[in-house]
């Protein structure tokens, strides 16, 4: 059985204190730790040894897409603390721009597929030329991007295949016309029926953006997308 959670930056954008006291108490045993805006990684970075996070067996940390305010080597070392942890990053592989401040990360480097909007990281071809890269890299297979590339979902039928022994972790929403990331919808749920029984058994993430009335609702229709 997968385990599932909320990437904190879908519940509360940058405020992930504020996502982390949402998802207290529920029956949910992994969290992405969201600082997808560079600004945000500094507070994110000295707050990783005071978070309470002993209701998950599984953390992970979402590195920023994009590096304006910190430059990639300053970015690099705060995401360093996570790694220490033991914590996977997982990383835009557009963002990269010197993969040198990245080889260190070993397994814990998690190289995430992109949506139809950015010029690689879509497809299996374009993914090798990263694990070419980093070979000890794992994957996190987002399906609305997957979805979105190849709505036929072929692709993302290929991205396991091709990478599913490095499989560490799957994003799951649904993605609007604008690449914004949704609740699942019945029509997603049954896109992902071929697909979910090939997936290995890991962290499933949801980055559904949902008030916190609707999470438990979120969660269901997320099991039901992938065990049925």
């Amino acid at each position: 059985m997968h385990v599932y959670g909320f990437s904190t930056g879908a519940l509360a954008l940058g405020d992930f204190n504020r996502a982390l006291e949402m998802l207290k108490g529920r029956d949910l045993k992994a969290v992405e730790l969201s600082a997808l805006r560079d600004h945000e990684l500094p507070a994110l970075a000295d707050s990783a040894d005071s978070l309470q996070l002993d209701q998950f067996s599984y953390v992970s940390v979402h590195a920023p897409s994009r590096f304006s305010n910190l430059s990639e080597a300053e970015a690099s070392r705060y995401l360093s603390v996570f790694v220490r942890k033991g914590w996977p990053v997982v990383m835009h592989p557009d963002a990269i721009r010197d993969p040198s401040h990245w080889k260190g990360f070993g397994s814990l480097l998690s190289i995430e597929n992109m949506d139809k909007r950015k010029p690689a990281g879509r497809t299996p071809a374009e993914l090798a030329l990263w694990f070419d890269e980093y070979p000890e890299a794992s994957f996190c297979l987002d399906l609305a991007h997957a979805r979105q590339v190849d709505p036929s979902m072929a692709m993302a039928h290929d991205l396991i295949t091709r990478f599913g022994d490095r499989l560490r972790q799957i994003h799951l929403s649904e993605l609007d016309s604008k690449s914004k990331h949704r609740p699942l919808s019945r029509s997603t749920v049954l896109a992902l029926e071929g697909v979910a029984a090939r997936l290995p058994r890991v962290a499933v993430i949801i980055e559904s953006m949902v008030d916190e009335p609707e999470l438990d609702l979120e969660v269901e229709m997320a099991r039901i997308a992938l065990e049925g």
